[in-house]
């Protein structure tokens, strides 16, 4: 008995380990692809969003931090009016119907998704709440399990939208851009 208690908390051990690494393995390097379904069945692409500070959110319902942190990613928001900041709050339970969130999403100033799709890039590896943080370039720069405070959302985020945007690729007189 004693044995297998052993060998659970060594598995135990080597899972956590390999979710550290699984969310280190993305941060510094460029963004995977991902398309967001949002409540109100707009789909937006990472595409879209080029020279924008992005974040997708994962979240639950019963979840007491990832309701905190929303207030955080709200007041942030509000404070930052017009900023290049795009917040996704991406639902992890398929089973929440959508009028039940519908007054939440009413008052957020950024929208809720209820799919986010590009893979296993993104996604909850170590529960709720689970962010990523793109940069303006494309980059991965924040990918976590935990909720922000406003301290940590604001020294994370603020330097990521001083940054500049990157530059559209110059054209060559006749010939169309790749993009």
């Amino acid at each position: 008995m004693k044995a297998l208690k052993i060998y659970g908390l060594a598995l135990a051990i080597a899972l956590a380990g390999s979710v550290a690494t699984a969310y280190a393995d993305e941060v510094g390097k460029p963004a995977a692809p991902f398309t967001v379904t949002t409540l109100d069945h707009h789909r937006v692409k990472l595409a879209d969003l080029k020279g924008k500070v992005v974040i997708l959110n994962y979240w639950a319902t019963w979840c007491g931090p990832c309701k905190v942190e929303m207030v955080v990613f709200e007041n942030y928001l509000r404070t930052h009016p017009g900023s290049d900041l795009k917040i996704f709050a991406v639902m992890t339970e398929s089973d929440v119907p959508a009028y039940k969130l519908k007054p939440l999403a009413s008052v957020l100033s950024y929208p809720i998704a209820t799919a986010a799709g590009g893979g296993f890039h993104y996604g909850v590896k170590d529960g709720v709440p689970t962010s990523y943080v793109i940069d303006r370039s494309g980059v991965v720069r924040w990918a976590k399990a935990g909720a922000f405070d406003d301290r940590s959302f604001d020294e994370l985020v603020t330097p990521l939208l001083k940054a500049a945007a990157p530059a559209e690729p110059q054209m060559v007189a006749g010939l169309k851009s790749a993009n």
